[in-house]
């Protein structure tokens, strides 16, 4: 069982390096990077769509990965459900699984509905429009990124039950 555990455990790891490094990393290197490759915004944005179409389903299977193992490591901390409101552990637990439901939705929002949105814009050349939802984006992802600080925060707090 201890193999067990410690394999998923890894898996659970080795995706959460995955998805926040991979976040972090686009929005602390590839953003300010891009740019400098091209004065054009729509330039700009058809190389950080290319990367993004690559990360996007490295970083929603990392995340499907970090679900299902997270389910099963959430049985170290639970011996039953009524502990999850009874115990520090539990309510640490609890609130980690609502930053997560809420980190699904924002992704979910800023990959499928501004990440279109932005590709199209820039194929039609309408950089106005494009800077203006680019700055939304940039809120939407800048929650993201404060989202998956927390939630590894109150992982490794939980460590300590």
């Amino acid at each position: 069982m201890y193999i067990l555990q410690t394999l998923i455990l890894w898996v659970h790891l080795f995706a959460a390096l995955l998805f926040v490094g991979g976040s972090f990393f686009m929005w602390m290197v590839v953003l300010p990077a891009s740019r400098g490759l091209s004065e054009e915004e729509s330039e700009r944005t058809k190389v950080i769509a290319a990367i993004a179409r690559k990360f996007g389903p490295v970083a929603w299977y990392s995340l499907l990965i970090l679900v299902a193992t997270g389910l099963y490591n959430a049985t170290w901390y639970l011996p039953d459900m009524r502990s999850l409101f009874s115990t520090e552990a539990g309510l640490i637990l609890f609130t980690k699984s609502v930053l997560v439901l809420v980190l699904i939705f924002t992704v979910y929002i800023h990959n499928v509905y501004y990440g279109r949105k932005i590709s199209r814009l820039a194929r039609e050349k309408k950089i106005a429009e494009l800077a203006s939802l680019r700055k939304r984006s940039r809120v939407i992802s800048t929650l993201n990124l404060i989202l998956m600080l927390l939630i590894t925060f109150l992982a490794v707090m939980m460590q300590s039950y």
